[in-house]
């Protein structure tokens, strides 16, 4: 029985197939009806005739069958194909991998299954030998799975070497892998952007009404910031005003304060401790009702704190003397002592959040709970991370360094701000007052806290260092991270200096 060939694969076939039994191929059969030779018979008959006739002949009918015979390619490669492709060994010159994928290509390839791989998804002809291949520009490596996702932006090679991202309009890096400089100091999650709320005066004589349903009216605007407003305030069925209103956006920081109090402040929670530690006064300020007004502000009100620090010194226009810098130095580290019992760290210390109530005894608060931080969730002191918080967060003057780097602020970064606002407070002025900008801040102060002695000697000149100042700076500057501080230790130190002045923490203030 004759037997035909497959145009595709050269299997032996019967004259009556329709398909070749190996590969599949459907075998046209048309020629024969339009009084042509089948594509097996000419085959057939090209491979006879090869003995008879010269190569030039045979060349000639092997262009004349693959004209006649286009069949499409085949719906699968044989053993034989798949075993020569790899066999196929490509030496590119100037080529490397990532350069396959950009828009100019250079290095060298050498290993045979990835650039089997590359030129196989780049339609590159596969051709055995040494030869130099130019793909085609390729522009991520990310695939596209349907209609709805786009090519990220090309890498080129600048003329250095290196590669750079493609570039958004507006000049900025739009590879989602880029870093900024500010997040190359640490690691860290995707911050939020933090928005500064401004907040507009209510009127004079206007009402609110805390969550326990009492009115408040609104006397007369004490202070105003960008971010919070502070109104004298009273019931309308007293004639005296003898609280304050703390006035801010609903969803501002005045809420990181509400939250304190509430959790940490509470006055039961705060005359517990007086009774433990024997004291008779603990400058933490009272909460008295709290609530929503308009739908756009937050509330807090406070029984009267007196005037603030900031405004007595700026009256008064003088430096505070060292011994009442010395009183209200002991009087707030007994209210930092408190704050860090109970799991939390002011971290804005300065002369604008305290307050001072003067009387037989001089009572000194500390207030502004708006940066307060749970240092210590459970127990579990967070770890140190640079970057882990928005950098500079505070007053950039008497923040800690670690509040500069971006650190979630400790205990220790408390008695710093402290020992800072100590030396302003006597000497007015920080080797820092004049910079502008936080990086320089930062600077300075790393220098100083590795220095003491030199920190010392910049704020007080030519006049005699204190030594009770000295001390405690050299102490809290050598403190860990989430180390302990000796609060007993510190304030001994500080009272016994107090004393050899000739005062006392009973005796009033002299401001």
């Amino acid at each position: 029985m004759p037997f035909s060939f497959c145009p595709q694969c050269g299997t032996k076939l019967q004259p009556d197939f329709k398909f070749c039994p190996s590969c599949g191929e459907k075998l046209p059969c048309i020629a024969d009806e339009t009084g042509l030779s089948s594509p097996a018979s000419l085959k057939h008959e090209a491979t006879t005739s090869v003995v008879k006739t010269s190569p030039e002949t045979t060349k000639h009918t092997e262009s004349v069958i693959s004209c006649l015979v286009s069949p499409r390619p085949a719906l699968k490669k044989t053993r034989n194909s798949l075993r020569l492709e790899k066999e196929v060994k490509f030496n590119i010159q100037d080529a490397s991998i990532q350069t396959l994928l950009s828009t100019h290509p250079a290095g060298n390839v050498t290993t045979e299954e990835t650039v089997h791989g590359f030129a196989s998804k780049l339609h590159t002809p596969v051709v055995k030998g040494d030869l130099e291949v130019k793909p085609p520009v390729v522009k991520s490596l990310r695939s596209v799975r349907g209609k709805g996702k786009v090519l990220s932006p090309a890498k080129e090679e600048t003329p250095s070497g290196g590669i750079t991202e493609g570039l958004a309009g507006d000049g900025s890096t739009s590879s989602p892998n880029s870093k900024s400089p500010s997040k190359a100091a640490g690691r860290s999650k995707a911050k939020k952007v933090k928005h500064t709320f401004t907040v507009e005066p209510l009127q004079d004589g206007e009402e609110v009404t805390d969550t326990m349903g009492r009115k408040w009216k609104l006397m007369k605007l004490l202070s105003r910031s960008t971010t919070e407003l502070l109104y004298e305030v009273s019931r309308p069925s007293l004639k005296e005003s003898d609280h304050i209103l703390k006035l801010g956006a609903k969803d501002g920081r005045i809420f990181n304060e509400q939250n304190f109090l509430q959790r940490a402040a509470k006055p039961a929670t705060v005359d517990k401790w007086i009774k433990q530690n024997k004291m008779d006064f603990l400058g933490i300020p009272t909460c008295v009702g709290f609530g929503l007004h308009a739908d756009s502000y937050r509330f807090l009100i406070f029984p009267n704190m007196g005037r603030s620090l900031l405004s007595v010194i700026d009256e008064e226009n003088k430096l505070l003397s060292e011994k009442d810098v010395l009183q209200l130095t002991c009087r707030i580290l007994d209210v930092l002592q408190f704050m860090h019992s109970n799991e939390y760290v002011h971290a804005d210390i300065n002369a604008e959040n305290i307050y001072i109530k003067t009387g037989p005894k001089s009572q000194v608060y500390l207030g502004g709970y708006c940066h307060a931080f749970r240092f210590c969730p459970g127990g579990q002191h967070v770890e140190y991370r640079e970057g882990s918080r928005t950098a500079h967060e505070g007053t950039v003057e008497f923040i800690s360094l670690d509040a500069h780097k971006g650190a979630a602020p400790s205990r220790r970064s408390d008695l710093q701000s402290l020992g800072y606002c100590m030396l302003h407070w006597h000497t007015g002025t920080l080797p820092w007052s004049e910079l502008a900008q936080p990086d320089q801040v930062a600077a300075q102060k790393q220098r100083y806290m590795e220095d003491v002695k030199a920190l010392m000697s910049h704020c007080f000149g030519r006049q005699k260092v204190s030594s009770a100042f000295q001390d405690y700076l050299s102490a809290v500057m050598s403190l860990q991270y989430s180390e302990q501080p000796d609060y007993s230790g510190l304030k001994t130190g500080l009272c016994a200096a107090l004393q050899k002045l000739g005062g006392s923490m009973e005796q009033p203030l002299s401001l």
